[in-house]
């Protein structure tokens, strides 16, 4: 019988040297997910139907509506600001035109007081130094400090949306109609009209 020992092949051919390790390839196997070196890939490792394919971001989409949407976007802002600016001047108004009515109110409670002081003064009993002349200047005074102005005098023009014409007397050499003579003193606070002047009017004969 042969022994074991014979059987074992000798000789450097025999196998590969245990004590080294393969070659190394110096090139190295593609990986698996590298793409093909037929594609361009730009810096960022994105190919061109990367690129091509990718979904449009809404700022590239901005940049590519242009000045377009840019001169749209500076209409409506003008319009609104035009808006705005209108809503504003309306809101002012109609406060104003409040506080005014507000104020009439109040004083047209100081409107027979005012024709007592008026009638006092054409009949004499209004005189100066005198206690109830010094009240009816505070009277007065209370009143333009409100803003009320009072209007209609002798000889001027009479205005229907002023002036209230209780008689008309027909008058030779009148070429217009004017105001003859005042019964009540008109007042208006503002563009409020608190109450029209009652007159007599001289007409055309």
């Amino acid at each position: 019988m042969a022994h074991k020992d014979d059987e074992q092949p000798t000789g450097s051919g025999a196998g590969p040297d245990e004590t080294t390790g393969p070659e190394e390839n110096t090139s190295g196997p593609a990986p698996s997910g590298e793409r093909s070196e037929t594609q361009d890939v730009d810096a960022d490792g994105l190919t061109i139907d990367d690129i091509l394919g990718a979904e449009q971001t809404p700022e590239a989409a901005a940049e590519g509506a242009g000045s377009d949407k840019e001169a749209s976007l500076l209409i409506d802002l003008k319009r609104l600001q035009a808006e705005y600016a209108n809503y504003r001047r309306r809101t002012e108004d109609q406060r104003e035109r409040e506080i005014e009515r507000a104020k009439g109110e109040a004083v047209k409670g100081l409107l027979p007081v005012m024709d007592d002081l008026d009638r006092a003064v054409k009949h004499g009993d209004l005189v100066e130094g005198t206690p109830f002349a010094a009240i009816g200047d505070k009277v007065r005074a209370v009143a333009e400090r409100l803003g009320v102005v009072s209007y209609g005098a002798v000889g001027d023009v009479f205005d229907p949306q002023q002036h209230e014409a209780i008689f008309q007397a027909p008058t030779p050499g009148v070429t217009e109609t004017t105001i003859l003579e005042v019964v009540e003193v008109g007042y208006r606070l503002g563009s409020v009209e608190l109450r029209p002047a009652k007159v007599v009017v001289a007409v055309p004969a």
